[in-house]
């Protein structure tokens, strides 16, 4: 993917994702690349209308979700690029689970019933609901791999005082309901997703991309007790699949282990899952676009002229 150089550019960070500019020391300008990581590391393969479908639903769900928190986003000029504040961001991930799925489930099936500081109940089958959600926060690694952590370490360490962690919580929590609630209504389970969260000046706001497929896991609810009773797989629309295959074919990030190769019936295959989730999710058909580097660059200096 192209780099940039936009006017009042002060910096440039390219994620596993997305590439991210500063613009001055307001605004950042955030483009979602077509990339897939997983086990923290970026696979050799692009997805196509992978960024688009990210950038989309992030931008539907912040507007959705406004009247929770504040956001950072002020605007989407290109499907795949989001403008807004530039906040200093808590270094952790807010993970909130619903279900026992993921990295929850593998811990649960070692044996181990603490994760982050937190314990889970006995007596769960993979993908049950907790009683009540879960968070289970993680460091944010500027390289290599996020590691949880509790609650009392992120105080102890100075990584949110007592009195943010108790915002960052409500509004982790809050904004869990309002996406299971938004899934409910399209035949979807939010089983469990991740929040990032930023301060400008004394105010706490939402940050990054909220309820995606990168987020979030998702299940089918047609049918979800059923398998459950059953001891069924359940149907999931999420990148997990993606991490699943990684797994099947002795890749899980860790050193000496060789990414498989992608072959392009499964980058298509990829690609058709994450635009079927924007469609379950967002209940309108995709409309694919291809933005051209100028008209990019072009969409984005207009729009920074519009909100400065």
């Amino acid at each position: 993917m192209a780099q940039y150089n936009f006017p009042e550019q002060t910096g440039f960070y390219r994620g596993k994702v997305r590439d991210v500019y500063s613009i001055g020391s307001q605004w950042l300008v955030m483009v979602a690349s077509d990339r897939i990581s997983a086990f923290d590391v970026i696979l050799p393969r692009t997805i196509p209308y992978k960024g688009q479908v990210l950038n989309q639903i992030a931008a539907y769900m912040l507007q959705q979700t406004a009247d929770i928190c504040p956001n950072w986003l002020m605007d989407s000029p290109a499907p795949h690029v989001s403008i807004g504040r530039k906040c200093e961001p808590f270094k952790i991930e807010m993970v909130v689970r619903g279900n026992l799925v993921g990295h929850a489930w593998r811990t649960y099936q070692s044996g181990n019933r603490m994760i982050c500081g937190v314990t889970m109940p006995e007596g769960l089958k993979e993908n049950d609901f907790f009683p009540t959600p879960l968070i289970t926060p993680s460091t944010k690694a500027a390289e290599g791999h996020d590691e949880d952590i509790s609650k009392e370490a992120i105080i102890a360490g100075g990584l949110a005082t007592a009195e943010e962690w108790s915002v960052l919580e409500k509004y982790a929590l809050a904004l869990f309901q309002r996406g299971k609630e938004i899934a409910a209504k399209r035949g979807l389970i939010l089983a469990d997703t991740k929040y990032e969260f930023g301060k400008l000046g004394s105010t706490i706001y939402l940050m990054d991309e909220i309820h995606t497929p990168d987020s979030s896991r998702y299940f089918y609810a047609d049918r979800f007790e059923e398998k459950q009773i059953r001891g069924e797989r359940q149907i999931q629309l999420s990148k997990e699949f993606v991490r699943e295959w990684l797994i099947a074919n002795n890749f899980m990030g860790k050193e000496g282990q060789t990414v498989p190769a992608m072959s392009d019936e499964w980058v298509e295959t990829i690609s058709k899952r994450y635009i079927e989730l924007y469609e379950k999710v967002i209940g309108e058909s995709f409309q694919p676009k291809d933005f051209t580097e100028e008209e990019t660059y072009r969409a984005v200096v207009q729009s920074l002229e519009k909100i400065q």
